[in-house]
């Protein structure tokens, strides 16, 4: 018998100062057994500090190939934004930047490592991408606490993160940065 997803409830005061959006979610996602605990918390980030009318998590999750693990669309339904989560390949953002304007990526990964892959091929409008990179430990101490059910405040301010889980505060930096090669 297969193992299916397991559907994660997380309760989450948002106070992205640096964009002005405050919101409390209540977010409901289904982690496959294959999915990492840190790629399930990133998707968390990216989802939250991109929040915005038309978001969603993507109705394929790790095995849709022609969708980001979050989507902004329009009233119309029309995909506006792409937003993606780890190390994803050249080809995948060149095809997801050719769909969409905007582009976002929010990634553990160093910046040189995301750079020389992006150098493997031409990258529709490469410079434009949006590339966030979120401090692992964040990342880790959100994945300690995860069971079905969590609630935590998130905070972004002057690029960096504050996550309160359990009256505990960890924090770190989320850098902005491009994935063209430098220099």
């Amino acid at each position: 018998m297969a193992v299916g997803a397991t559907v994660r409830r997380f309760e989450v005061t948002l106070s992205d100062v640096d964009r002005g959006v405050y919101e409390t979610l209540d977010l409901r996602l289904a982690q496959h057994p294959s999915e990492h605990d840190r790629w399930l918390v990133t998707r968390l980030f990216a989802y939250c500090l991109s929040h915005q009318e038309g978001i969603a998590f993507s109705k394929g999750g790790l095995s849709d190939t022609d969708e980001p693990p979050v989507l902004v669309r329009d009233a119309g339904g029309r995909l506006v934004a792409w937003i993606d989560v780890g190390q994803p390949s050249a080809e995948r953002l060149h095809k997801a930047r050719k769909l969409v304007d905007r582009v976002s990526l929010y990634t553990l990964a160093a910046p040189d490592a995301l750079r020389r892959e992006m150098a493997t091929r031409r990258v529709h409008e490469l410079a434009s991408i949006e590339a966030h990179r979120i401090d692992t430990p964040v990342v880790d101490a959100v994945a300690a606490h995860l069971g079905r059910a969590l609630s935590l405040e998130l905070v972004r301010t002057d690029g960096r993160l504050y996550v309160t889980l359990d009256g505990q505060v960890v924090e770190g930096a989320i850098e902005l940065f491009s994935l063209a090669a430098e220099g």
